[in-house]
């Protein structure tokens, strides 16, 4: 079993994409850290931000498999195509949940400040959850980048 457990990490595919991951997540903190003076070390782990560590991750898989199988091979098009669908969900259905979040945030402080007897739990909800398409794009080339570090 350990022996098994070893051949992960030589995976030419899932590494570069790991990789991939680790990078853009890396990156998300020091980011911060940059423009907020600020350690940050929850960014490591969260979702959102400057790059998208989806896209990154989903887009080295598929670099991968396009590098190591061909461009023409069905495997670099399920990974192409799995790419493409969470890249779009990372920038569509993601941005819009952190937007509606942020709007349900100000509703519901609106609502406690107006001080009308209302008991509202305040819980504050994720709003950090999608990418903007340059946040997309950043953790695209990323991954391209990581890929093709990988099989050189």
């Amino acid at each position: 079993m350990e022996n098994n457990l070893l051949y992960l990490f030589k995976n030419p595919i899932l590494m570069p994409a790991l990789t991939g991951w680790a990078a853009a997540q890396l990156l998300k903190v020091l980011l911060i850290f940059l423009i907020q003076r600020k350690l940050d070390m929850t960014r490591f782990v969260g979702a959102g931000g400057m790059p998208s560590a989806h896209s990154a991750f989903v887009v080295a898989m598929a670099t991968s498999l396009g590098l190591r199988y061909g461009w023409d091979s069905a495997v670099f098009a399920v990974g192409a195509a799995l790419a493409m669908v969470v890249m779009y969900d990372a920038a569509g259905v993601r941005r819009a949940a952190g937007k509606q979040a942020a709007r349900i945030n100000e509703i519901i402080e609106t609502l406690i400040a107006s001080d009308k007897g209302l008991e509202l739990k305040q819980e504050q909800l994720r709003e950090l959850l999608g990418h903007t398409p340059m946040e997309v794009l950043a953790g695209a080339l990323l991954g391209i980048a990581i890929a093709v570090a990988f099989c050189l």
